[in-house]
């Protein structure tokens, strides 16, 4: 179940590599939109259980709680704190294996993200998007997404995913978003 876009090379953890841009940033109907993706050596099943179930998600980047049913769930951001604020998730779009989107309140932005997976012998591609709003910096949230989505491949390949650092995506990815952000 290994992801197949994760740079390992032999005798080196991934952790241990400079991180490589999977993303860039498309003009989408809302206005720019940063879009990073991953294949995953797994059926879209198992891939949306890492992507939405509490358990499998608070392995890499944090869980969630309340009813989905209801539209609304608080998410609660484990990777960045051990005693994290919730944040209240409106959940827009949910169609199981395949499609998620939901928005979040991130200070005064909202954020809109969302995702979807395609599944091809075997296979299964992971489209990232989140909608950048005008106060939105490429430069800062492209690197933010490229970690914590090396963090689910991490966790699903049975790595810990708290191996893999922060700064060096911010170093080794920041330009590409922002050249990325500025052709949009």
């Amino acid at each position: 179940m290994s992801d197949t876009t994760t740079p390992a090379g032999p005798g080196r953890p991934a952790a241990a590599q400079a991180p490589v841009p999977r993303g860039t940033v498309e003009h989408g109907p809302a206005g720019p939109e940063l879009v990073v993706t991953r294949t995953f050596r797994a059926p879209a099943t198992d891939v949306w259980a890492s992507l939405t179930e509490p358990g499998r998600l608070a392995r890499w980047i944090g869980y969630w709680e309340g009813d989905p049913a209801t539209g609304r769930v608080q998410f609660f951001m484990t990777a960045e704190s051990d005693d994290p604020e919730p944040e209240e998730y409106r959940i827009t779009r949910c169609e199981p294996p395949y499609r998620f989107a939901g928005d979040t309140a991130v200070g005064d932005e909202t954020w809109h993200l969302g995702f979807e997976l395609t599944e091809a012998d075997g296979v299964t591609t992971l489209v990232f998007r989140q909608v950048l709003g005008p106060a939105d910096d490429a430069k800062d949230v492209g690197p933010g997404w490229e970690y914590y989505l090396d963090r689910l491949a991490a966790a699903r390949d049975g790595r810990d995913p708290a191996d893999i650092a922060w700064e060096p995506y911010l170093t080794a990815l920041g330009d590409h978003y922002a050249r990325a952000a500025a052709g949009s």
